[in-house]
């Protein structure tokens, strides 16, 4: 994985002490052995960072829980409603739910790379 070439097409995730190459690595490794380059095609690359951009966003998320002296790994889903003193909010998380992608809906790079698949023919071979 061309690590400078992943975090200039995601600069979110720059941050070297929170994304740390490792992790970075690791994800890509996986992604490699789970997309099949064949059916990819020109698209491989871009579908493998939106794979690694998800996971290591879900990672950081535990991360921080662990940092917090939470416990990471516990999976929640998408907040619709929540409320602070006197104020509410709430959001439609329908027009971002994405069927069948499980966890993928849980990041914008997860739903990206999930359509993609779709896009590419893989459908639900690849989950």
């Amino acid at each position: 994985m061309d690590i400078t070439t992943f975090r200039n097409a995601f600069p979110e995730f720059t941050d070297e002490t929170k994304y740390p190459d490792a992790m970075l690595e690791f994800w890509y490794s996986i992604g490699e052995s789970l997309l099949n380059a064949e059916r990819w095609d020109s698209l491989l690359i871009q579908g493998l960072y939106l794979f690694v951009a998800h996971n290591i966003t879900m990672q950081s998320v535990d991360v921080s829980n662990s940092d917090k002296g939470r416990t990471p790994g516990q999976t929640a889903g998408v907040i619709t409603n929540k409320s602070v003193g006197g104020v509410s909010v709430s959001y439609d998380a329908s027009s971002s739910y994405l069927e069948n992608a499980g966890n993928f809906n849980m990041t914008k790079y997860g739903r990206d790379y999930w359509q993609l698949m779709n896009i590419i023919g893989m459908g639900g071979s690849q989950v």
